[in-house]
């Protein structure tokens, strides 16, 4: 036993660099460039004010380092197994998603934050929200949906979206009751995506976006919407209605933005981030960061990173010949690309506030795990694919 470990561990070893080997690089190469440099901006968010109140200034910076070495474990699991394999697993995936999504309603369970009953409590400080977890679930399942009937039908048929617009009106429903209206409107879009990829009618992408937009009005006229989530809208169309309140966050994240200019006032030298005027900057608000203390340089940086990494998701996406896999890149690339945007454009007053994180960048248990699942899927994808 003592003489064949060694040659274990060393298969092992070999094992592990053939496999990251073969890596798309310059999607891998986006990732670790934007969650190296998000690790800074947390750090940069939360040292000095800690430091002021006599606390570890390093405490959001450990966390932070650890939920990633999480995240890249899973995401190294996730390329282990066959992409392909994991039709017969979604069942499984997508019933631990509801279940997360039901544990968070339950009292004495659930906790609720800034007005949203959307995390659970594990001892130690960990907390866990399900609804992210739940976005890889949904588009797994879907894709399997869409995807089944391919070898007797040349595209979906009606039915065919119809199930698989079931599969993911439950979680939606469930993540509608917490309410995180943010994370729904995400969903919505990478479900559209996938099915106006998938070769379904395209009656079904037109009658969802004309859905999408009258389930808003009802939402908002029926009292669903919160009286929260109402003022930040009032404030996203008159910033001037209400300064000291709703859109008190908006019109500091504007100015933390642009006093940093072209070239920043320099890593942990930003007076807005260090007086801690923008609430949550760390997590939803970290472009703020990038903004003030890296200027235009850092903001610039993160966008190309983000280039790069739709760029080489989506020559993934095209390459595959497989429906299944082709689905799960664009599900996706449609996910990230909306929360970029809409974590980006909430910052800078361009769409309405919601409470998003922006991909590997922000402080976030849960969202990291997600995003580096999801990353794992795409290189799952590619190695099947080379």
């Amino acid at each position: 036993m003592r003489v064949g470990r060694p040659h274990v561990l060393d298969k092992r070893r070999s094992k592990f660099r053939d496999n990251v080997s073969g890596f798309d690089r310059p999607l891998t190469f986006a990732v670790a460039g934007l969650s190296i440099f998000g690790t800074i901006l947390v750090w940069a968010a939360t040292r000095s004010w800690f430091a002021s109140q006599h606390l570890d200034p390093q405490y959001y910076l450990k966390r932070h380092i650890i939920n990633l070495a999480i995240g890249a474990a899973l995401a190294y699991g996730t390329t282990l197994i066959d992409y392909r394999l994991l039709r017969a697993y979604t069942p499984i995936v997508w019933g631990l998603g509801v279940l997360g999504l039901v544990a968070v309603l339950v009292p004495g369970v659930g906790s609720t934050v800034n007005g949203a009953r959307a995390w659970i409590k594990f001892p130690g400080g960990f907390e866990i929200q399900p609804a992210e977890l739940a976005k890889i679930a949904i588009i797994v399942g879907i894709s399997m949906i869409l995807s089944e009937q391919l070898d007797t039908s040349r595209n979906p048929t009606d039915r065919d979206v119809m199930k698989a617009l079931a599969i993911a009106a439950i979680p939606i429903l469930l993540i509608m009751l917490q309410p995180d209206l943010g994370t729904v409107v995400i969903i919505s879009a990478a479900i559209v995506a996938m099915i106006g990829s998938s070769g379904a009618p395209t009656r079904w992408v037109v009658g969802l976006l004309l859905v999408a937009l009258l389930g808003g009005f009802v939402a908002v006229k029926a009292g669903v919407v919160s009286h929260y989530q109402v003022k930040r809208l009032q404030s996203f169309v008159d910033p001037a209605a209400d300064p000291q309140v709703s859109g008190y966050q908006l019109r500091q994240s504007r100015i933390t933005i642009g006093s940093g200019g072209f070239f920043g006032k320099g890593l942990f030298n930003g007076p807005q981030t260090n007086g801690r005027f923008v609430p949550e900057q760390q997590t939803d608000f970290i472009f703020t960061v990038a903004g003030e203390e890296t200027g235009f340089l850092g903001c610039g940086f993160i966008l190309i990173c983000f280039g790069l990494f739709f760029y080489r998701a989506f020559a993934i996406a095209k390459r595959t010949n497989d429906l299944f896999g082709r689905l799960v890149c664009v599900g996706t690339i449609a996910w990230f690309a909306f929360q970029t945007f809409e974590n980006i454009g909430m910052t800078m007053g361009l769409v309405p506030m919601t409470g998003v994180p922006l991909p590997f960048v922000s402080y976030g248990g849960s969202s990291m795990f997600a995003t580096l699942i999801a990353f794992g899927l795409l290189q799952n994808v590619h190695l099947r694919t080379r």
